[in-house]
């Protein structure tokens, strides 16, 4: 079975690639909670925050951003004592701040889904790479989703953490093309009803 370079022989990351990576997401809280995820990550390696992320579910309230926008100093020591999650004060911090600008957009009527999915044109960007080293570490879409976000406050939503985030939420198709899981998520998102989806 042929299958995308980067997973190597481990078997989580090959079971994040098989089954996670690249399938379309369209709920605003769990793109925000894979976005959290993608931030963590700044500076470290994915496989880190891929056997930790059971741990960030645990300690951040499912990633819910209804609850961590309410987080106050003993939760964020609380954090910062908890072995299960990368202990970076300006990473937690971010998460805080995160979620209280996720509710913001959402005061302004506008859900999260969209807000992000907008960057592709509301559907998978369709790359047809050969090999891991064509595949880039950002794009334009990817600065102006990074520009966007910063503009409205998040943090740690740099451009290529960014293309990071759009590689594993499905909003490019970045399984090279040998790889079983290409056409596996080219039909997938054949399948899904776009305009109905975002409601365009």
């Amino acid at each position: 079975m042929n299958r995308c370079t980067w997973p190597g022989n481990d078997p989580d990351y090959i079971r994040y690639h098989d089954e996670d990576w690249g399938v379309p997401v369209l709920d605003g809280k769990e793109l925000f909670a894979k976005l959290i995820l993608d931030g963590a990550q700044a500076g470290l390696s994915w496989i880190t925050i891929l056997r930790k992320r059971p741990d960030y579910y645990r300690a951040f309230d499912g990633l819910d951003p209804d609850l961590m926008a309410g987080y106050d100093r003993d939760k964020v020591a609380s954090l910062l004592s908890d072995p299960g999650i990368v202990r970076n004060k300006l990473k937690i911090e971010a998460a805080i701040t995160n979620a209280q600008s996720f509710l913001s957009l959402r005061e302004k009527g506008i859900d999260f889904g969209s807000y992000l999915w907008k960057h592709v044109d509301f559907r998978p960007l369709a790359n047809a790479f050969g090999c891991k080293e064509e595949v880039p570490t950002s794009s334009a879409a990817s600065d102006a989703m990074s520009k966007e976000l910063k503009r409205d406050g998040f943090k740690f939503v740099g451009t290529t953490i960014c293309y990071a985030f759009m590689q594993a939420v499905g909003m490019v198709q970045d399984h090279i093309t040998p790889c079983y899981r290409h056409q596996e998520i080219k039909d997938l998102s054949t399948g899904i009803n776009w305009s109905q989806a975002f409601r365009i």
